[in-house]
């Protein structure tokens, strides 16, 4: 049985490769993530904006070489990424983590 989102937590976070970023949820349920997706799709207000929700992050202004240069968590719900392009302000809730690698997959 699925536990819901909001209920779900992270076990293990570990790089795979040099692009990809696994994750084991406290449902035993395996997600790989894309860095490069990651970064494009952070949902600060600099990338989106806050009233419209509209994406003002272009996909080809973040560069395919961009990587995670730090990962940490954000109370029980949520994690935010240091990225190579100097970019930090995301906070990736588990939720929106969950849906985006649905998107991606």
């Amino acid at each position: 049985m699925e536990q819901h989102h909001e209920n779900v937590r992270v076990r293990n976070i570990r790089q795979l490769d040099a692009r990809t970023l696994g994750i084991t949820w406290s449902d035993d349920r395996d997600d790989r993530f894309d860095v490069v997706e990651l970064r494009r799709h952070c949902p600060c207000a600099t990338c989106i904006d806050e009233w419209t929700h509209e994406r003002k992050l272009r996909p080809e202004d973040v560069s395919d070489s961009v990587r995670p240069v730090r990962i940490e968590s954000v109370g029980q719900y949520a994690m935010t990424v240091q990225f190579s392009d100097g970019h930090r302000t995301g906070i990736y809730t588990f939720p929106l983590l969950r849906k985006l690698v649905t998107i991606h997959n």
